[in-house]
């Protein structure tokens, strides 16, 4: 086999031109399914980070009525939902894949909050415990964050997010200045931001009020003051962390039985439910599956083109090297060794055109993603698979040519001109 393999580096060298005529269509073959197979896979990322958000890791689990979110506000604190209690969230805790669980509670502000003449048209007010931060990865900018002793003493304490603190202050340190929500004094301690900006690309009227609401921002007092500022303890909502983003959908549905569980009432659509954004960029994803297909297909098909050329190539090689084959098969060459041979040779031509495809579609892969500025994502089993295909081909189009060089007469061979 390594004899076979030298020989066909050797035969490749000594006509450098046509062999790489002969691997073009296997480069441009490769080199495009390589390209389209990570433009694919890059555009399904950006969508999954621009549902979800890049390394965000969290699932938000809330009440539904029916398909849409229970609103406190039009509809009033519903009888037979109890307050989600500490051991119910060390039972989400449990769950495989969970990393931390955090209870919150969240209103619309409808221009609830203000600093001296400045307000928030936008955005939302939410009480949260003391989990909350680190579950949703925020790190503190400036003052501090809630301590034990803000929650134990009900100290009117509140903390910003950058985008409320820009619309509140204006470039102003707000930590130590005084905000109204609901028309009482809350003293800003902090400031927070995500701890791995994220940008989504917005590209349609849809995608802008899918961000909307958190590009208003938010602003965030303990939860054991939400009572003062609404009056009732609330259904409270419930945002889990996890390892990885794909298991987003699994540990969603067991962290909502669980709440659904404690949950009495006579409206069965009342219950709750996880924000499956993994199945909805799943759903995007496969809307452009059958069109991705095709432009595979279509790519296969300078594959096949590549493959006939080899095949033509190899039927004049048997032709130039009757004489070798003949002289071979005088000195006792068998069948096999004369079919190995030839097959080694047409495996190596195309094995070295997928090699360099690869190479070759991956830089095309980035300079469409310099062009247009779409993600891109290298495949590595793609391109592997690429590589053995580009070789499978080279075994069954050479195998013609190799055949009739294994049958053909030694006579007959060496009398040949």
């Amino acid at each position: 086999m390594l004899e076979n393999i030298r020989l066909s580096f050797q035969g490749l060298w000594s006509h450098k031109m046509r062999s790489f005529l002969t691997m073009l269509g296997i480069i441009i073959g490769i080199a495009a399914i390589i390209a389209i197979v990570s433009t694919i896979k890059g555009t399904n990322e950006q969508i999954k980070e621009n549902l979800i958000g890049s390394g965000d890791n969290t699932v938000n689990v809330q009440l539904y009525q029916g398909d849409n979110t229970y609103n406190v506000d039009y509809y009033g604190i519903p009888d037979g939902v109890p307050v989600i209690s500490e051991e119910t969230r060390e039972q989400i805790l449990e769950l495989d894949h969970v990393e931390n669980a955090s209870l919150y509670v969240s209103r619309e502000t409808y221009n609830a909050v203000y600093y001296q003449n400045a307000s928030m048209s936008g955005g939302k007010v939410c009480g949260i415990d003391k989990n909350y931060l680190d579950t949703c990865n925020y790190i503190i900018k400036q003052g501090r964050g809630f301590c034990e002793s803000d929650y134990k003493k009900f100290r009117k304490v509140a903390v910003l997010d950058e985008n409320s603190a820009d619309t509140l202050f204006q470039g102003i340190n707000p930590v130590g200045k005084t905000v109204e929500i609901q028309q009482e004094p809350f003293i800003v301690v902090g400031v927070i931001t995500k701890s791995s900006r994220f940008e989504p690309v917005i590209n349609n009227i849809d995608e802008y009020y899918t961000y909307a609401e958190s590009s208003s921002g938010a602003v965030y007092v303990p939860d054991t003051l939400w009572p003062v500022l609404y009056g009732y303890d609330e259904p409270q909502s419930v945002i889990v962390k996890l390892d990885s983003v794909d298991n987003m959908t699994v540990a969603g549905k067991e962290a909502s039985n669980i709440l659904n569980v404690s949950i009495n009432v006579s409206d069965e659509t009342l219950k709750y439910k996880a924000d499956d954004l993994l199945k909805q960029a799943e759903d995007i994803q496969k809307l452009s599956q059958s069109t991705n297909t095709m432009l595979i297909w279509i790519a296969g098909i300078s594959l096949l083109v590549g493959g006939i050329g080899v095949m033509n190539i190899m039927l004049v090689s048997v032709t130039e090297r009757t004489q070798e084959i003949g002289l071979k098969k005088a000195i006792g060459a068998r069948k096999g060794k004369i079919l190995g041979q030839f097959l080694t040779e047409a495996a190596v031509l195309t094995s070295l055109g997928g090699l360099i495809g690869v190479l070759v579609g991956i830089a095309l892969a980035e300079v469409i993603s310099k062009m247009t500025s779409t993600l891109v994502a290298i495949s590595v089993p793609a391109s592997i698979l690429a590589v053995v295909f580009s070789m499978a081909i080279g075994i069954v189009f050479g195998l013609l040519p190799s055949y009739k060089a294994a049958n053909l007469n030694p006579i007959d061979a060496l009398r040949h001109e």
